[in-house]
Protein backbone atom coordinates (compact mmCIF):
# COMPACT_ATOMS: atom_id res chain seq x y z
CA UNK A 1 0.00 0.00 0.00
CA UNK A 2 2.90 2.71 0.88
CA UNK A 3 4.57 2.06 -2.05
CA UNK A 4 1.37 2.50 -4.71
CA UNK A 5 0.72 5.25 -2.66
CA UNK A 6 4.74 6.50 -3.12
CA UNK A 7 4.48 5.89 -6.91
CA UNK A 8 1.36 7.93 -7.25
CA UNK A 9 2.99 11.00 -5.37
CA UNK A 10 5.71 9.93 -7.47
CA UNK A 11 3.94 10.27 -10.99
CA UNK A 12 2.34 13.32 -10.51
CA UNK A 13 5.11 15.94 -10.11
CA UNK A 14 6.54 13.93 -12.97
CA UNK A 15 3.62 14.09 -15.17
CA UNK A 16 3.24 18.20 -14.25
CA UNK A 17 6.76 18.79 -15.57
CA UNK A 18 6.73 16.14 -18.86
CA UNK A 19 5.75 18.89 -21.18
CA UNK A 20 9.27 20.61 -20.68
CA UNK A 21 10.36 21.62 -24.71
CA UNK A 22 8.97 23.12 -28.02
CA UNK A 23 9.07 19.44 -29.80
CA UNK A 24 7.29 15.98 -29.56
CA UNK A 25 10.98 14.24 -28.83
CA UNK A 26 11.91 17.16 -26.22
CA UNK A 27 9.39 16.68 -24.42
CA UNK A 28 9.93 12.65 -24.12
CA UNK A 29 13.25 12.71 -23.17
CA UNK A 30 12.76 15.46 -20.39
CA UNK A 31 10.07 13.42 -18.92
CA UNK A 32 11.56 10.39 -19.10
CA UNK A 33 14.45 11.99 -17.60
CA UNK A 34 12.78 14.07 -15.09
CA UNK A 35 10.52 10.84 -14.60
CA UNK A 36 13.71 8.48 -13.74
CA UNK A 37 15.36 10.67 -11.57
CA UNK A 38 11.64 11.16 -9.43
CA UNK A 39 11.21 7.42 -9.61
CA UNK A 40 14.58 6.45 -8.10
CA UNK A 41 14.49 9.11 -5.37
CA UNK A 42 10.75 8.23 -4.82
CA UNK A 43 11.56 4.75 -4.53
CA UNK A 44 15.07 4.55 -2.42
CA UNK A 45 13.44 7.47 0.49
CA UNK A 46 10.43 4.34 1.03
CA UNK A 47 12.81 1.69 1.00
CA UNK A 48 12.32 -0.18 -2.51
CA UNK A 49 14.53 -0.76 -5.51
CA UNK A 50 15.82 2.75 -6.91
CA UNK A 51 16.38 0.67 -10.25
CA UNK A 52 12.60 -0.11 -10.60
CA UNK A 53 11.65 3.50 -9.63
CA UNK A 54 13.93 4.39 -12.16
CA UNK A 55 12.17 2.00 -15.08
CA UNK A 56 8.30 2.93 -14.30
CA UNK A 57 9.35 6.69 -13.23
CA UNK A 58 11.29 7.13 -16.97
CA UNK A 59 8.45 5.15 -18.43
CA UNK A 60 5.39 7.11 -16.84
CA UNK A 61 6.87 11.01 -17.99
CA UNK A 62 8.04 9.58 -21.27
CA UNK A 63 4.32 8.64 -22.00
CA UNK A 64 3.40 11.51 -20.70
CA UNK A 65 5.84 14.06 -22.52
CA UNK A 66 5.35 11.90 -25.89
CA UNK A 67 1.49 12.17 -25.40
CA UNK A 68 1.08 16.13 -25.17
CA UNK A 69 1.03 18.99 -26.89
CA UNK A 70 3.17 22.35 -26.45
CA UNK A 71 0.26 23.91 -26.16
CA UNK A 72 -0.73 21.87 -23.07
CA UNK A 73 2.15 23.28 -21.13
CA UNK A 74 5.15 24.99 -21.92
CA UNK A 75 7.82 25.71 -19.89
CA UNK A 76 10.26 26.95 -23.05
CA UNK A 77 13.22 26.11 -24.44
CA UNK A 78 15.36 22.73 -23.01
CA UNK A 79 18.55 23.10 -21.45
CA UNK A 80 20.25 21.63 -24.04
CA UNK A 81 19.10 23.66 -27.28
Amino acid sequence: MARRFAYILIAIPSLALTACGETRTDRTLSGGAIGAGSGALGSAVIGGDPVTGAVIGGAVGAAAGGLTDQDDLDLGRPVWR
